[in-house]
């Protein structure tokens, strides 16, 4: 099928490290790689490939796998490609790490009808974003997230992501929606406010999970109480950045903190341009092509290419 087809400081106490019972507490552990969507030469669908890289990044440790969210390029994979590509997944996986599918649009009513099908599949977890473009109102998060989770029986993720739909859910919704929907469990928090962070934390019911949307704030955010991070860069090192996550959870804050530190060029590097391009570029460099990217995004320069790879090498990545 071609294309067309288709900061401010907290004052809130740290949380405690983990125990064994907490760790496990959470339908879809700590570290959830956003997995990306692999094409062909025609910028088709690579299912095949799609199948091999979630095996790949189960044996690097994830907990859990997002498909087809910003990493995964769900604005230029239409509703039928995306059944298409969860089918294939679940096929592959087997069960072994929890399916999280990626649901959200800028229309309540499709939302909710596409939440339904996707259900059918068998997959473990939903995850829907701040409505993007039409701008609504607070009042309108809170109608629109609580008509798909209660058109739904399983757990559901929100998702704020202000820089890309233009306006931030404030915590007063986000806490609104997670004590009166049982369904709703967690949220990835892309906001890159840490007071909006902790408030969440620190007034969420027994079980919600705030997770880092951006790979670079992992660390803080879990300090703050957050329960992982939902990841772009798992694609390129999981075990990498599996090693930060569980030394965070463990309150082993310097061993995170140093583990951070020396893979931070390479959390910066995959953003100096629009997700996914550059994840995909280092993918290629890693001898696992997953193919290029869809217009309206364009695949990474000859010079892009060129400063990824040193960053890589650097980091002990290639």
């Amino acid at each position: 099928m071609n294309q067309a087809a288709g900061k401010t400081a907290s004052t809130a106490t740290p949380a405690p490290a983990d125990t064994a019972a907490s760790a496990t507490s959470h339908p879809f552990g700590r570290f959830i790689v956003a997995m990306i969507t692999p094409f062909d030469r025609e910028l088709g669908l690579d299912l095949a490939r799609a199948q091999e890289l979630a095996l790949r990044l189960i044996e690097g440790g994830t907990d859990a796998l997002l498909l087809n969210g910003t990493t995964g390029e769900s604005p230029t994979v239409f509703y039928p490609q995306k059944i298409e590509l969860f089918k294939a997944v679940i096929d592959a996986v087997g069960g072994r790490v929890p399916i999280i599918a990626n649901v959200g649009d800028n229309c309540t009513a499709d939302s909710v009808s596409f939440a339904r099908d996707v259900v059918r599949l068998g997959v473990d977890g939903l995850m829907t974003v701040v409505p993007y473009y039409n701008k609504p109102p607070q009042e309108g998060l809170y109608q629109h997230f609580k008509s798909i989770a209660r058109a739904v029986e399983i757990p559901v993720i929100l998702y704020n992501i202000p820089g890309r739909c233009v306006i931030n859910m404030e915590s007063e919704i986000t806490l609104r929606l997670a004590h009166e929907v049982e369904n709703i469990k967690a949220i990835k928090e892309a906001s890159g406010r840490l007071d909006q962070v902790s408030r969440i934390v620190a007034d969420a019911p027994e079980g919600f999970g705030v997770y880092s949307g951006d790979d670079e704030i992992t660390v803080p955010v879990m300090a703050l109480g957050g329960r992982g991070v939902i990841s772009t860069i798992g694609n390129v090192a999981p075990a990498r950045m599996k090693e930060i996550v569980d030394a965070a959870a463990a309150g082993r804050q310097t061993e995170a903190l140093e583990a951070h530190l020396a893979l931070q060029p390479l959390m910066r590097e995959l953003f100096v341009t629009a997700n996914p391009i550059m994840v995909k570029e280092a993918m290629k460099l890693l001898d696992f092509d997953c193919g290029g990217v869809r217009l309206p995004l364009v695949d990474a320069t000859a010079g892009q290419r060129e400063q990824l790879a040193e960053v890589m090498r650097r980091v002990g990545v290639l």
